[in-house]
């Protein structure tokens, strides 16, 4: 594939010479006098539909430079767009490995569900019983467009690993999503019906069986290490935090 010079995707106006104001940057494109349009920042506009050009020209840039590993972003998570993309920069560096976000930002569920509505529109298949606008929907979770879609998202990493060559695939931000929903769904036990009882039944009753360290919490804050300070220099005398009597100790 050969190189895109930058002034193809950037939008443009044609212009005379009479117009150019001085500190105008202006080339030719066609034989005509354009100038590139810029945004209110002041930097150069692209033009429409130019995303997957500019993206490659930037990663083959990028590996010119020296860069062993290549980072995207796109609009939504479709395998084929990363595939297409990866295609052109490896015509011309057949090596280029890519790290991609699997970002919580997506909506995993609808964009997955609408690519599977469209692709059994393109089949011929009968959709009537979806409405593809409201795929989020829960009423679609145990369908067969619903079972599609998830199996999509489960072999997604497997899917772009060996369709576009990603070499690592990163989820930013899953620890603030995941401590936002339980503690909500926390809250609206402990201060409902379930009181008490939704603390232990859905987090210490499971952190048990499950082994998780953090259950012993005095320990992981390190507790331990103060006490052993506590001791070196207090012995006997040092008020410590641990021991057998406490409670960390009733976790076995």
């Amino acid at each position: 594939m050969r190189e895109i010079p930058t002034t193809l995707i950037l939008d443009v106006e044609e212009i005379d010479v009479a117009d150019m104001a001085e500190g105008d940057v202006v080339f030719n494109r066609g034989g005509k006098l354009v100038r590139p349009k810029r945004l209110p920042s002041g930097l150069y506009q692209f033009r429409q539909g130019t995303g997957h050009e500019r993206c490659v020209f930037d990663c083959i840039g990028a590996i010119n430079a020296g860069a062993d590993l290549l980072w995207i972003e796109t609009a939504v998570p479709t395998v084929h767009e990363i595939k297409g993309m990866m295609d052109d920069v490896r015509k011309v560096h057949p090596d280029a490995k890519l790290v991609y976000n699997n970002s919580p930002s997506f909506n995993w569920t609808l964009n997955f569900r609408q690519q599977a509505y469209d692709a059994m529109v393109e089949a011929g298949n009968d959709v009537s019983a979806y409405e593809r606008a409201n795929l989020m929907s829960a009423e679609y979770d145990e369908t067969k467009l619903g079972a599609v879609a998830d199996e999509r998202i489960r072999t997604f990493q497997a899917d772009t690993a060996r369709e576009a060559n990603v070499f690592h695939h990163l989820i930013t931000l899953p620890t603030y999503h995941t401590t936002a929903l339980s503690v909500d769904n926390l809250a609206k036990e402990y201060f409902g019906e379930q009181a008490m009882l939704g603390y232990v039944k859905k987090v210490q009753r499971e952190e048990i069986r499950q082994g998780i360290a953090c259950v012993k919490h005095q320990n992981m804050s390190g507790s331990d290490m103060g006490d052993d300070h506590k001791e070196y220099f207090a012995g006997e005398n040092a008020l410590k935090a641990g021991g057998a009597n406490n409670t960390s100790n009733q976790f076995g």
